[in-house]
């Protein structure tokens, strides 16, 4: 969160000076928001401070792809939304992002994909690994037709993935009941 305002932090970066005013505009009441035009200049701006990162990805100075990566290779552990006009494709599988919207978007949407990650930031690392996953699956089968998708064996992957990690979610709850509910089960801390 901002140090400054107790508010969480918000990096948009686009390489559309409009794009950066009307998000800012639209999340600038709640958020600390920070923009970037373009993917050099987010590297500059992004920092172990900020919470939720909306990343386009096709920039002409550095692709979203790759700001992407160079965060993750820094070790900054933000929710990194890719907000994009680029349909997405399987090769979306092994990237580290939280979620995948794609543009044009509402006020309500932005608002709402902002204030969803920042409530995973509190999720343990189990559950936003879930949450990434199920999001990537949830785009792809959106985006890409059966006959696209069966055979891939990236799409089987992570298909299988999300099933194990459904399965430990699960086994988690589970522990947590035997208590009688959640608030017994954390009522002695």
């Amino acid at each position: 969160m901002s140090k400054a305002e107790g508010r969480p932090s918000v990096v948009v970066v686009d390489d559309d000076r409009q794009v950066l005013d009307l998000y800012e505009t639209w999340l600038s009441d709640a958020y600390d928001v920070r923009t970037a035009a373009g993917g050099d200049e987010a590297l500059g701006v992004v920092d172990e401070s900020v919470d939720v990162m909306l990343l386009d990805r096709r920039m002409p100075d550095l692709p979203g792809d790759a700001v992407l990566e160079e965060v993750r290779a820094r070790g900054i552990d933000c929710r990194v939304v890719m907000l994009t006009a680029v349909d997405p494709d399987v090769d979306i599988i092994d990237m580290e992002f939280d979620d995948y919207v794609t543009k044009p978007v509402s006020r309500e949407e932005i608002i709402g994909t902002v204030e969803t990650m920042v409530a995973r930031g509190t999720y343990g690392d189990l559950l936003q690994e879930y949450f990434a996953v199920a999001s990537k699956r949830a785009t792809l089968e959106t985006e890409l037709t059966e006959s696209e998708l069966s055979g891939n064996e990236d799409y089987a992957d992570l298909v299988e993935r999300g099933e194990e990690l459904r399965t430990q979610l699960d086994g988690l709850l589970s522990e947590l009941t035997e208590f009688g509910d959640f608030e017994g089960a954390f009522a002695d801390l």
